[in-house]
Formats: structure tokens, C-alpha cells, sequence
């Protein structure tokens, strides 16, 4: 374990992209994808050698603490720090800031997500070491994934000279976050060479990300030393709500990592990493039979001249049939069928938001 190092991580989130599995009420982080445990779970238990569960907080809402304490029991009840409700990671990173200031002032955070699959999970906590050490000397540092692809759905760190090597690890100046590029200008940063996908992880002494929300997010800055002042007191939930209250949702990437200064990436190429954001996604991290068919659930189907397509089914007692197919998604839940072409499973998101609109928030 290393002295002033504290994990924290972002549990609040949906998942709307793996609906009808990911609901509301069951969002992505709770699903167990891979095997028995859920998704939060890995995450928790892949930190054993780098941080104690005594070093590990969770932000979350209030609908998921519950469940998320009962995933993962060791992580103290005091440590799991509850968001009024959702404003962008922006305001979580900033809330946890606080929260290890009062605790540690010397802390270095480990900003982590609640719903990636990660296959190397000792290379990643190399990388975490790593991290440590060069946010000790105030850089602000993300782990940066090699793009297989130009998605326009992911956030391009572009690399700089070397910095050092850390733990084996080379280290670079990261010179410029760009979140979410158009087609065209994902082609050109991935065929430039020097860019990575942003992993959403960062690690960062608690000082130097206050002195970056101070300087770029002001009003977020103002609200954050309100609930400071008040994190000893008997009305720090109150404190908390009442700054929450005026909020503007932001993301950390934009909100901060976009005008940054002394920002470093370490390349994590080896990590096996997915975001895991799409039923077309599981294509990347699970291993498909001989038709390249990728059977969840209770594996009750029956495919007959069937390729390369996923079926997800929970229910028991339910048989699912495909005859002559070939990249589809077949998801059935019980009360939703979803079947859709893989090419076609980002739009998963464009019914959750149907949905909304029509006010059939019993399938959201």
C-alpha cells in the first residue's frame, strides 16, 4: 500500500447503451456481465495490492448506495459519499477532492470508473503505481488507451515528449484533450499516431485538481469550499444539496481536462480495457463459439446457420430461436425484446430517450 493514495470511484452513473439489461433502478455498474460478480464488484476487488478498503471511497446517488454497500461490504459505510443527484463527473471528482482534503491533505487521488472491463488486472495496478508517483510531482495524469478505431464517441488525448520512465512505464506530456471528435478529425488523430483514447481514469494530487477547479470552474470551486466549511458539521448533507442545487452538469473532461496545464498520459496499451458500452462492445472481451455467436443468460438458444450474433436471455423457462442470421443482437429481459443489427447498437440510447418522451418510465 502507498502512503496518501486513495481510490475513488464513480458509481452513479446508467448505462443506458446496454438496455434492456441496464435500467434505472439496475444500471450497468450492478450487471454481472463476465462472471458472478457485478461489474462494481471487479472494480472494487481488482484495487487489492495498491489500496486497503480502508483507502477506497465510493460517489454515488442515493438510489444506488444501498445496493452498491451490499456489493462490496468491506468498503466502510462512511466512505461511500452520496450525490444529490447526477451533475457530470466534473462535480463527483470535485466532491471527493473535498471529502480527502479534510481527511488527508497530503492525498493523492485515483479518479476510477465502476463499469470497465479490465483483463490485465496486475498491469493495471502497475499503472497505478506508476501514476502515483509521477502525480506526486504535480502532474496531472490519465491513463491513455491505444485506439483501435476512430470513434467518435471517445475523447483523444494527444501525446508529447517523453517525461521519464516510471516503474518501467514510459510517461509523456499530454498536450491536448479533445473530447468527441467528428469522423473526419478522428481519422486524422489516429493515423497521426500520437493519440490515445482518454480511459476516463486520472490520478492527481487532491491540491493540484482544487487549484484546477478554482481557476477554470469558479462557481463549481465556490460550491465545493461551501460544503468544505461545512464537512464537520451536523449539515454537511444540507451544504452538499444546496450547492448541488445550482449546479451545471459538466464533465471533467471538458470542464477541466480540455484547458488544463501540466497534464501527463501514460500509455496503458496491454490493459485489455473496453468501456463496455454497447452490446456490440462484448464482441471485444468475450470469446465467441465456433459461429462466432456469443450466448448470456441461460443459454437456452437454439441457432441454426447463425454467425457472429449475441443473445442475452434471463429467463428461465423461454427458448430463443435464429435461424439464418448473422450479426444481430438478441436481448430478452422478460418485458423487453430488443433485436437490432450490430452496426446499429449505439441507438440503443435513442430509445431509452423515446422512452422518456412517451413517459413509459416502467421500461426505462
Amino acid at each position: 500500500m502507498t502512503d496518501h493514495y486513495y481510490a475513488v470511484i464513480m458509481a452513479g452513473g446508467g448505462g443506458t447503451r446496454l438496455w434492456p439489461l441496464s435500467r434505472q433502478a439496475r444500471p450497468k455498474q450492478m450487471l454481472a456481465l463476465f462472471d458472478e460478480r457485478s461489474l462494481f464488484q471487479t472494480s472494487v476487488e481488482r484495487l487489492n495490492g495498491v489500496f486497503s478498503c480502508d483507502d477506497i471511497f465510493v460517489v454515488t446517488v442515493e438510489e444506488q448506495a444501498r445496493q452498491l454497500r451490499e456489493q462490496s461490504p468491506d468498503v466502510p459505510i462512511e466512505q461511500f459519499i452520496i450525490e444529490p443527484m447526477p451533475r457530470g463527473t466534473a462535480s463527483v471528482v470535485g466532491l471527493a477532492a473535498v471529502a480527502l482534503q479534510q481527511r488527508d491533505p497530503q492525498a493523492v487521488m485515483a479518479i476510477l470508473t465502476s463499469d470497465h472491463f479490465i483483463g490485465n488486472e496486475p498491469g493495471f495496478r502497475d499503472h497505478l503505481r506508476a501514476a502515483f508517483d509521477v502525480a506526486q510531482e504535480g502532474h496531472l495524469v490519465t491513463l491513455g488507451i491505444t485506439p483501435t478505431f476512430p470513434s467518435t464517441g471517445m475523447g483523444y488525448i494527444q501525446r508529447g515528449e517523453l517525461l521519464g520512465v516510471y516503474r518501467d512505464l514510459n510517461v509523456y506530456r499530454a498536450l491536448k484533450f479533445k473530447e468527441k471528435p467528428n469522423a473526419a478529425r478522428a481519422k486524422e488523430m489516429i493515423s497521426s499516431g500520437d493519440h490515445t483514447w482518454n480511459s476516463g481514469m486520472f490520478v492527481w494530487r487532491v491540491d493540484r485538481i482544487l487549484a484546477e477547479f478554482e481557476r477554470q470552474m469558479p462557481a463549481l470551486y465556490a460550491g465545493l469550499m461551501e460544503i468544505a466549511a461545512a464537512w464537520n458539521r451536523p449539515d454537511r448533507q444540507e451544504a452538499i444539496e444546496s450547492v448541488w442545487a445550482g449546479l451545471k452538469a459538466e464533465t471533467i473532461d471538458y470542464g477541466i481536462m480540455e484547458g488544463a496545464e501540466n497534464m501527463a498520459v501514460i500509455p496503458a496499451s496491454g490493459l485489455e480495457w473496453s468501456d463496455v458500452g454497447s452490446w456490440d462492445s462484448l464482441f471485444e472481451v468475450l470469446e465467441g463459439d465456433e459461429n462466432g455467436n456469443i450466448v448470456m443468460g441461460t443459454q437456452q438458444h437454439l441457432g441454426l446457420d447463425t454467425k457472429d450474433s449475441l443473445v442475452y436471455l434471463n429467463e428461465e423457462h423461454r427458448l430463443i430461436v435464429t435461424i439464418g442470421v448473422s450479426n444481430l443482437i438478441v436481448v430478452d429481459t422478460g418485458d423487453v425484446l430488443l433485436v437490432c443489427p450490430i452496426d446499429q447498437a449505439q441507438r440503443v440510447r435513442e430509445v431509452v430517450k423515446k422512452l422518456k418522451e412517451k413517459n413509459n418510465n416502467g421500461y426505462v
